[in-house]
């Protein structure tokens, strides 16, 4: 299944998914999302609409809210972003960042900028949700937005057989680099997409995927003063992928550890 990866149309065939997503036809949305919530175990009575007849398209449901009451922001310094598993964490060091055993790749590679040091000495947290996960990212720390990089990519799958299989595939699928301000420096949240993850968008951008471009598009927000509290929505993804959090030296230590299993808002630090 990984070599045929490389085979497949992967741009194609998220397309594809990404207007299947939005069909409109009841019986069908219908059909699959009752398939789709028994097979892969999701908890509705978390969302606040709890019946699947409630969502207008596949999308609305896999971009579902949540009840209030259901996820605290946690009175920490760094809270999750999303619902999810941690892949892995740990420190960066002469700017790697552990994939998976055998498998590394560089500060640099994974934000497509040669001069990126500030994060040598710090730490790094990569976190998968899954299909059955709420899929909105929020604010895991307090920040005012600096700037955002799109850099295209492949699509691979995040599951864990392509990450022991593909060198650096964080680096190579295609991903979003949100750059913000903190009382600790600047830390970088990296929205990494994936096959059949149709869409990636930001409260401040919108919809940046698709389309599916060939070239880096770079945003700067340094003169928006565009302010983000902690446990604030950020973004979202249709269906799942993968969140990657960098931080400075100096940061008090994340709390995690390979199969941690988190909530949005649940205290790291």
């Amino acid at each position: 299944m990984v070599f045929l990866q490389y085979l497949i149309p992967q741009h194609l065939l998220s397309n594809l998914m990404h207007r299947f997503a939005r069909i409109e036809i009841v019986w069908l949305k219908n059909a699959f999302l009752r398939w789709f919530v028994k097979k892969y175990g999701v908890n509705l009575a978390e969302a606040e609409r709890e019946k699947i007849e409630d969502y207008c398209h596949i999308n609305d449901f896999f971009t579902r809210s949540l009840k209030s009451s259901v996820r605290a922001i946690a009175d920490t310094v760094i809270v999750s972003p999303v619902d999810g598993i941690v892949s892995q964490a740990g420190d960066i060091k002469s700017s790697q960042i552990f994939q998976v055993k055998g498998h590394y790749y560089s500060v640099e590679q994974l934000l497509a900028d040669e001069s990126s040091t500030q994060f040598e000495g710090g730490q790094f947290a990569t976190i998968y949700l899954s299909p059955k996960d709420y899929h909105r990212i929020h604010m895991p720390f307090d920040g005012q937005l600096k700037s955002m990089k799109y850099i295209p990519g492949d699509l691979f799958s995040v599951n864990q057989k392509t990450l022991e299989a593909v060198d650096g595939l964080f680096a190579r699928n295609e991903r979003l680099v949100c750059c913000f301000d903190t009382v600790f420096g600047e830390v970088t949240v990296v929205l990494v997409g994936a096959i059949f993850v149709g869409s990636m968008e930001t409260v401040w951008q919108g919809q940046v995927t698709p389309p599916y471009e060939k070239v880096v598009r770079s945003y700067d927000y340094s003169d928006k003063a565009f302010s983000l509290s902690k446990g604030d929505e950020l973004g979202r993804f249709n269906m799942g992928s993968t969140v990657i959090i960098l931080l400075p030296e100096g940061v008090p230590m994340l709390n995690l550890h390979a199969g941690h299993i988190l909530k949005m808002g649940q205290g790291l630090s």
